[in-house]
C-alpha cells in the first residue's frame, strides 16, 4: 500500500515521501497515528501544493539567512571586561557572552551558532565563526578591551 508520510519517521522515510508500506503496518499503526495518509490521486494532488509551499518557505528562509551573514560578515564586536595588570580576564568570554552582544547589536544569533573552541581568557582581538542554516559561514572578529 502506498502511503504518504506525514512525519519523519526512524527506519522508513521522511516528511511528505511516498512510500510502500506493509497494509496491517498502515492501518494498525500508521493510519491511526496520524503518520500517514493514503497515497491516493487527490492525496497526491495535496502532496504537491505542499512541496511548492515548502520550497517557497525554504526559499525565503536562505534569502533572510543569506542577509544576515553578508551583514555579520567581517563585523568587529567589541566588548569590555574587567582585567588585571598583565592582561588576564577577571571573567572569560564565552558564546553566551558574544550572543549577548550580537544581540545588543540587532542581530538574533544563538549561542549554539557560534564556533568557540574554548573561552577566551585574555585581551586582543579574535576571529570567531559563525554557522548558520543551509551551510553558510561568515567569520567575525571579537575583540575584547579592558574595561576603565
Amino acid at each position: 500500500m502506498k502511503v504518504i508520510l506525514l512525519q519523519d519517521i526512524e527506519n522508513m522515510g521522511k516528511k511528505y515521501d511516498v512510500k510502500n508500506a506493509k497494509d496491517g503496518y498502515a492501518r494498525n499503526f500508521l493510519f491511526p497515528k496520524n503518520l500517514a495518509k493514503l497515497a491516493d490521486p487527490s492525496a497526491l494532488k495535496w502532496l504537491e501544493s505542499r512541496k511548492k509551499i515548502k520550497a517557497k518557505k525554504t526559499e525565503q528562509e536562505l534569502k533572510n539567512v543569506q542577509e544576515t551573514a553578508s551583514k555579520l560578515d567581517g563585523l568587529e564586536v567589541a566588548i569590555s571586561v574587567k582585567a588585571g595588570e598583565e592582561g588576564q580576564l577577571f571573567e572569560s568570554i564565552n558564546q553566551q557572552k558574544i550572543s549577548e552582544k550580537l544581540k545588543e547589536l540587532g542581530f538574533e544569533i544563538k549561542k549554539t551558532q557560534i564556533d568557540l573552541k574554548e573561552p577566551i581568557k585574555e585581551i586582543g582581538e579574535f576571529p570567531i565563526k559563525l554557522k548558520f542554516e543551509h551551510n553558510l559561514e561568515v567569520e567575525i572578529k571579537v575583540i575584547i578591551t579592558e574595561e576603565k
